[in-house]
């Protein structure tokens, strides 16, 4: 978990990027990053953008953020993990690309330079984070496909700032925070607030599955993009997963040989999902909640690593 900030001033009648109105945003999110700072401005002060680290692969330097590309012509502050990095890196080492750490960050940077926007669907992982490129003059942002790591801003038509936090955002003296009636009435139904709402008018959630560019050379169409739909997905596959004859609620639908062909699918693909996310520089445990998906997490780890570090709670009163 790391916190990421950043401040584009496109409008060219907007002020520029307030240094102090930056790092006021990063640090209230040093709770997600306090293993180290950093923060960028650009030379005219259009643009900045800042970091708040926990370090979790490459613990060097050579990790830290906002980090470059060598040309100097991307920046990124990112937040997450990308599972698959290791792949991706050794496909664009062997496109001529060079590397000079061993973050995931810094291949979200090279793949970007190969693929521009379309790099999203070639990641697995979690992910949010913010690309300056300094050749379109534009600041491209994205966020998992799962929502997993979140992604907020505020646009007012001239200056977009964004965040990990809500609260970071609020940082800012220039953001509307007069009340959203649909993230309160989202809050007092579902007990959540539905995206892209917040409390507050100004300040928006980036979906799950969505990317934004703003582009100083064109103020125009400064929308969300969807670039993956979980309930679409869920929803195209659903009917093609049960027997036929068999509806999805079918108390016999365990004992159908297709549904144990799906079980194995099922235990195979948790396998592989818990063995990419056991790709870390530092220890990583598992949190016991006492509940099924907990457990079964921990004896899928179990096969792969004998020795499991886990932690659970517990409560006198019980």
């Amino acid at each position: 978990m790391c916190g990421l900030a950043a401040i584009f001033a496109y409008s060219p009648d907007a002020p520029g990027v307030d240094p102090d109105e930056l790092v006021a945003i990063r640090d209230r999110m040093t709770a997600r990053g306090p293993d180290g700072a950093g923060e960028w401005i650009s030379p005219d002060g259009r643009v900045g953008l800042a970091h708040r680290r926990l370090s979790i692969i490459d613990l060097s330097e050579a990790g830290a953020q906002p980090m470059w590309n060598s040309q100097r012509t991307l920046c990124i502050t990112f937040n997450g993990e990308i599972y698959n990095y290791q792949a991706l890196r050794t496909s664009l080492s062997a496109l001529g690309y060079s590397f000079h750490s061993g973050s995931d960050t810094e291949v979200l940077l090279h793949l970007y330079a190969q693929k521009g926007a379309d790099m999203v669907h070639d990641l697995r992982g979690m992910f949010a984070f913010a690309i300056w490129d300094a050749t379109r003059r534009s600041l491209f942002c994205a966020r998992d496909p799962f929502g997993i790591k979140p992604l907020y801003y505020a646009d007012d038509g001239r200056t977009i700032r964004v965040a990990s936090q809500v609260k970071a955002l609020l940082q800012s003296r220039h953001i509307d925070t007069a009340p959203e009636p649909a993230g309160h009435v989202g809050f007092f139904l579902w007990g959540s607030i539905p995206d892209p709402f917040t409390l507050y008018r100004g300040i928006r959630a980036l979906p799950a599955g969505h990317t934004l560019t703003i582009s100083q050379l064109s103020t125009l169409n400064h929308q969300p993009k969807s670039f993956c739909s979980i309930p679409e997905l869920l929803g195209s596959t659903r009917a093609s997963r049960v027997p036929s004859g068999a509806s999805p609620d079918d108390s016999d639908l365990n004992l159908h040989p297709s549904t144990l062909n799906a079980q194995e699918l099922l235990r195979d693909s948790l396998r592989d999902s818990v063995r990419h996310h056991l790709i870390a520089d530092v220890p990583v445990g598992i949190f016991l909640s006492a509940g099924l998906d907990s457990s079964t997490l921990t004896a899928l780890v179990s096969e792969i690593h004998p020795h499991v570090r886990t932690v659970t709670l517990g409560f006198e009163e019980y």
